[in-house]
């Protein structure tokens, strides 16, 4: 079985930083694409970052120059650094991942969620 759990997340102040890391564990084959979405209340899920297995990175315009989504892949991690928040930013941040285990099962999985609430 194959899980994501993520770390990090809590309050900041508007114009903070913080830092939110994602692990995949279990029978991993492989890891096609790793990277974030979030929810806030009312709000469809949005893509926030995307890293692809290639390492190019994909941004909503909306974070663009102020987060940076970075991949380790040897220790099948993801991380979302943000800077610069701002109230707009608070939400539910998703960690998704789209895995091969050993017995060959294709799964995009999510991460249990981790709240980010920014201040003004």
């Amino acid at each position: 079985q194959v899980q994501l759990v993520e770390s990090g997340g809590g309050l900041v102040q508007a114009g903070g930083s913080l830092t939110l890391s994602c692990a995949a564990s279990g029978s991993i084959f492989s890891i096609n694409f790793m990277g974030w979405y979030r929810q806030a209340p009312g709000r469809q899920r949005e893509l926030v970052a995307r890293v692809l297995s290639g390492g190019s990175t994909v941004y909503a315009e909306s974070v663009e120059g102020r987060f940076t989504c970075s991949r380790d892949n040897a220790k099948n991690m993801v991380a979302l650094q943000m800077n610069s928040l701002k109230p707009e930013d608070a939400a539910v941040y998703y960690c998704n991942a789209a895995i091969v285990d050993k017995s060959g099962r294709y799964s995009s999985l999510w991460g249990q969620g981790t709240q980010v609430t920014v201040s003004s």
